[in-house]
């Protein structure tokens, strides 16, 4: 049982404090938080989610630059691209603030060379989570702590975003169309090699079922096949996140708009190549996209409830084929039409 606040010993204080102002500090943006997963991951290895976090992450933030890129501030009104965005930013911001202190306190533990993971309650992490890291902590299961990490990080957010009244309305309900068939917010992109994409697609984004087995299906890609691992994470350490499509593909995306103002918009790619003589396509780096944004203290509550969830830590045998890059390539194909039609996209 965890102590109650007037029985923490001094040490405990700190310690949770620490933990507080260190989160705090790393969760500014999007670009700060993708970097203090991969830091982690190259400090502690065994802890496979902050890779896979890490690598998710970076796809947020580029969702968050493609609303002011190239295609969308054609196809979308400014006030739905920023609704939009406010709905990535939080999810990004509470995933961070409820993970990373897990992180932290992990860290801790080291130091001192025992569990602390009792004091969990006092940074609101769920008691799943607490029974989850003392077991990692004694067995080492790397797959079942990060599928159990992908549980939590979901259904934390379930609530808090994916069922909110305010994004219902204001965003999912809306953008339901362009989210699960239009753009590339629906593509989980891992860069590797030389312009080389691995991923998956979700396709019903409002399912905590199907985007916690999308978790397990990255977890595979990731991390199952040795090779592609490796190469993910050369690219990872080789290409700081930026929040612009140019950090992977910069043959074809640029940080810089090489547009004219006011011109219409011509076709520039074919078979995801760039035509001869086309400009890039404008992908900006999300310092030049988007302010840092002040958020609101998350709501409290643990969302576990039922043991069921724990069927879900199975493993699955299968191995997945990430190929993605022929669908991605359809996407932009289709942006661009879209764009080139001035078919804006009303709701």
């Amino acid at each position: 049982m965890a102590p109650s606040v007037s029985t923490l010993t001094r040490n405990e204080e700190i310690i949770l404090q620490r933990i507080k102002n260190t989160t705090i500090q790393h969760n500014l943006n999007n670009v700060t938080r993708t970097k203090a997963y991969l830091d982690f991951y190259m400090q502690h290895p065994e802890i496979q989610w902050a890779f896979l976090g890490h690598m998710v992450s970076r796809n947020g933030g580029w969702n968050m630059t493609d609303l002011k890129g190239e295609f969308l501030t054609r196809l979308m009104a400014k006030k739905d691209r920023n609704l939009f965005f406010h709905f990535l930013e939080r999810g990004n911001w509470l995933i961070f603030q409820d993970v990373y202190p897990q992180f932290l306190l992990y860290e801790e533990s080291i130091r001192y060379r025992k569990p602390l993971f009792y004091l969990f309650s006092h940074l609101n992490i769920s008691t799943f989570m607490e029974t989850i890291w003392n077991q990692f902590w004694q067995n080492q299961d790397t797959y079942i702590h990060t599928i159990a990490m992908v549980i939590n990080e979901q259904s934390y957010l379930e609530k808090r975003v994916v069922q909110n009244p305010h994004y219902q309305k204001e965003v999912i309900n809306k953008f339901e169309f362009m989210l699960q068939d239009w753009l590339s917010f629906n593509h989980i992109l891992f860069p590797y090699g030389k312009k080389q994409l691995s991923g998956q697609t979700l396709h019903q984004f409002e399912s905590l079922h199907e985007r916690i087995l999308l978790g397990k299906r990255l977890y595979s890609i990731l991390f199952k096949n040795k090779e592609i691992h490796q190469q993910v994470v050369d690219w990872a350490k080789n290409h700081p996140h930026t929040g612009s499509r140019k950090d992977y593909w910069p043959d074809i995306f640029n940080s810089v708009n090489e547009g004219m103002p006011g011109f219409p918009y011509q076709l520039r790619l074919k078979s995801c190549q760039l035509r001869a003589g086309a400009r890039k396509i404008y992908s900006p780096s999300l310092e030049n996209a988007w302010k840092n944004v002040k958020q609101e203290e998350a709501e409290k509550g643990d969302w576990f409830g039922n043991w069921q969830v724990v069927d879900y830590l199975t493993e699955d045998e299968e191995m997945i084929d990430g190929e993605i890059k022929h669908e991605y390539c359809k996407t932009l194909e289709r942006l661009e039409l879209a764009t080139l039609a001035k078919k804006a996209i009303t709701f």
